[in-house]
């Protein structure tokens, strides 16, 4: 996931732009870029993958100067681009996945339009958002024409002499949210990026609407399109940050729930310990303890701030890299005692298997027994860059020895209460080499969260999501696609 912050100041908007981006980094570590609009545009866009977003812009935002602007924390391509377009120059920065780029990308090379940020993994996703937006009549009527375009998700900040467009998904799979301190107004992805910069949230933008923020504040200039909603739930139970609300409920809380949802169904195990795996895990970890009165320890520690999360990373290795360096054990809690360790989710189950759970073993832990805040992952997102390909996910591969073949049909698999998840368990869990895996439930995750489940988007777990975001030809939410009906399509899908 890429993280968005933009801002409009009566003075220079420089430092509220640099810090409200760099709240974001959590999100991304493949890129990080600002522009900022005064005289004319100043642009800057850095690599992030070996260094942090503050030391890379930290001269580069002293030099820039104007009262408005836009940064970005991308998780894939360099943002944000720059157009000199028929509606006159504008910078853009997105967040999201377009998940039929090839086929818009030639639909405009048809119609006679180049793209210059192109590399061997194709053309650049905001500079296609870019140029689909300009064959509108308009900029607004642009970005309704490439919402119904686009198959996937894309919530955007579109920066003019005007002012900030601010858009959200038409399905709301990735937040915005508008604020205002004394002097400035701002919009970002993570609501941890206004709290000590001094703005109070206004405004939680809808699905598919469009502001503009200026000097004269907040206009909407389109509304809400339909009923239907659909923001990741991957925000509460891992990607976003705990002092972060979306959709006015709180991470952190989410998270605690999370762990004492767990917790109650645990009436079978008696532990020594309750521990989370850092960062995200801890919240879980500390719910868990709460309702079950075990004491919360901290058999692994984080070594901060050498070693971000390990999920961002685009490469595997990296991936791996950072697992295995960033969680140090400690010995002396760990040795002869009965651990619970909630995780915020399995994804590979690599990473847990042989950067934690061997380092707890090692330790001379005396159970191990693990507890994911979230069902199985059975999908690849189709909607941002989260999870990733089917072939990787543990419970596909679960699946695939325990029938012998990679099956379509898997509606046995995501009841929890069936034989065949059970067995999807057990294997998992002899996989990981632990004591006990008990998963959380789809309804008690969503119960944690607190919003209708059609308010959700499930698809990792569900393979559900609605109609019109699948197909784009009608917007009932009530109709859901099978799982099995989507499984051909990501079969061979990485995201990365």
């Amino acid at each position: 996931m890429s993280g968005l912050f933009g801002v409009v100041s009566r003075g220079n908007c420089a430092e509220s732009l640099f810090y409200g981006t760099d709240y974001h980094s959590h999100l991304g570590t493949a890129y990080g870029g600002m522009v900022i609009l005064g005289e004319q545009f100043s642009r800057q866009i850095h690599a992030l993958s070996q260094s942090q977003f503050k030391s890379k812009f930290q001269d580069d935002y002293a030099q820039m100067k104007g009262n408005k602007g836009i940064g970005v924390i991308s998780a894939k391509e360099e943002q944000p681009i720059y157009l000199n377009s028929r509606f006159g120059p504008f910078c853009l920065a997105m967040n999201g996945r377009v998940e039929n780029t090839e086929a818009l990308t030639d639909r405009l090379l048809k119609k006679g339009v180049s793209f210059s940020e192109v590399s061997h993994k194709g053309v650049n996703t905001a500079e296609l958002v870019a140029k689909l937006i300009c064959q509108g009549n308009d900029l607004v009527d642009g970005i309704e024409q490439m919402f119904a375009l686009i198959r996937g998700s894309c919530s955007l900040l579109l920066l003019t002499r005007t002012g900030i467009y601010v858009a959200r998904d038409r399905f709301g799979y990735t937040p915005l949210i508008v604020g205002r301190s004394q002097t400035e107004w701002a919009v970002t992805s993570e609501t941890c990026a206004f709290t000590n910069l001094g703005f109070e949230i206004t405004k939680y933008v809808e699905p598919g609407e469009i502001l503009l923020i200026n000097e004269d504040g907040v206009s909407q200039r389109r509304t809400k399109k339909g009923n239907a909603q659909q923001i990741c739930s991957f925000y509460w139970i891992y990607t976003g940050f705990p002092a972060s609300d979306y959709e006015g409920i709180n991470s952190e809380i989410v998270r605690e729930r999370c762990g004492r949802l767990l917790a109650k169904r645990d009436k079978d195990i008696d532990v020594d310990l309750v521990a989370g795996i850092p960062d995200s895990g801890i919240a879980h970890g500390l719910g868990y303890a709460m309702e079950s009165g075990k004491p919360f320890r901290r058999p692994l520690v984080k070594y901060t701030p050498g070693y971000g999360r390990s999920y961002t990373p685009p490469a595997q290795t990296t991936r791996d890299f950072v697992a295995k360096m960033k969680l140090i054990p400690i010995r002396e809690v760990i040795e002869g005692h009965s651990i619970v360790i909630c995780e915020d989710s399995i994804v590979r189950g690599t990473q847990l298997k042989n950067f934690t759970v061997k380092k707890l073993w090692d330790c001379g832990a005396r159970q191990i027994h693990v507890r994911p805040a979230c069902p199985p992952l059975m999908f690849p997102c189709r909607f941002n860059l989260s999870t990733r390909s089917i072939q990787e996910l543990s419970a596909r591969k679960a699946i695939r020895c325990i029938e012998g073949h990679d099956r379509v049909d898997i509606e046995e698999y995501l009841d929890s209460d069936s034989d065949k998840y059970k067995k999807m368990i057990a294997w998992i869990a002899e996989d990981l080499g632990v004591t006990t895996l008990r998963y959380q439930t789809v309804g008690d995750m969503v119960k944690a969260i607190g919003l209708p489940r059609h308010k959700l988007c499930l698809y990792c777990w569900t393979g559900q999501c609605p109609k019109s975001a699948c197909d784009r030809t009608s917007i009932d939410i009530k109709e859901l696609k099978s799982p099995a009906a989507w499984q051909t399509q990501t079969a061979q899908q990485s995201l990365w």
